[in-house]
């Protein structure tokens, strides 16, 4: 027992300083998640309205490459839906007979579109900032998706008082050093969902954040469930090999 005690606090002394440094001058707020705890579930109404988010903001400047569009029907999409949505972008393929590439419709099976051709070009339209990809952000980031929902609700319009930013940069309660290239990227009522929640900033942060942690785990649901089976199985089998050892040693003295 001292010995798997000592072990922990190995390792927590181990990880410690990294967790210090990348919530160095950041303020995260702790939000209470459908998808937490031993038995949470992701809640698909709030995944499909986290898409949308994504889609008509975030994705003008990231994009979320690992993610293909057959996967938006296990947010509750229907197979026709999840065409139309596939359809209504243009990807590159080839080459073809001639040895060209050309453009055609999207299909369920493509991934999401990159945003730019290249790193550089991403620099380039973002006053040298790279907007990283968001496919697994929340697993990249410390805090997950109460990282992200700070981060999106962080903004102050003016810094306080003492505080120069940089040229280009915001000022972010969330952002370690508080200074971010990212603008503001939610606003109230800046979409209008399609299921009629009121799109207020801190709604669609955590929605988006919802959806980039599904996104970044979408095993999430199967894997708990996978965990609960293995615990019950390993108690039923504790309780049998018990009774099995006091039976059998019932008459040795």
């Amino acid at each position: 027992m001292m010995r798997i005690a000592a072990y922990i606090l190995m390792a927590a002394m181990a990880v410690s300083p990294f967790a210090a440094k990348a919530s160095e001058g950041a303020h995260i707020e702790h939000q209470t998640w459908s998808f937490s705890g031993l038995f949470g579930t992701y809640d698909r109404a709030e995944l499909q309205r986290g898409y949308q988010v994504y889609h008509e903001v975030c994705s003008s400047c990231h994009s979320m490459h690992l993610i293909a569009f057959r996967n938006l029907e296990e947010l509750g999409l229907t197979e026709e839906q999840v065409k139309t949505i596939a359809a209504s972008v243009e990807v590159q393929d080839g080459p073809n007979d001639d040895g060209e590439m050309f453009m055609r419709p999207g299909r369920p099976s493509d991934r999401f579109p990159r945003r730019f051709p290249n790193d550089q070009a991403a620099r380039a339209a973002n006053n040298g900032a790279l907007p990283p990809d968001m496919s697994l952000i929340t697993k990249a980031r410390a805090g997950g998706a109460d990282y992200i929902y700070s981060l999106l609700t962080g903004y102050l319009d003016t810094p306080p008082a003492g505080v120069t930013l940089s040229d280009g940069m915001h000022y972010n309660t969330a952002f370690p050093g508080n200074q971010i290239a990212m603008g503001r990227p939610l606003n109230d009522e800046q979409i209008t969902y399609t299921d009629g929640t009121k799109a207020t900033t801190a709604q669609m942060a955590r929605d988006v954040s919802a959806f980039l942690t599904w996104a970044s785990e979408p095993e999430l649901e199967v894997r708990k469930s996978m965990g609960l089976k293995i615990i019950l199985f390993l108690l039923v089998m504790t309780c049998v090999t018990y009774a099995a050892k006091r039976r059998l040693w019932a008459n040795v003295h």
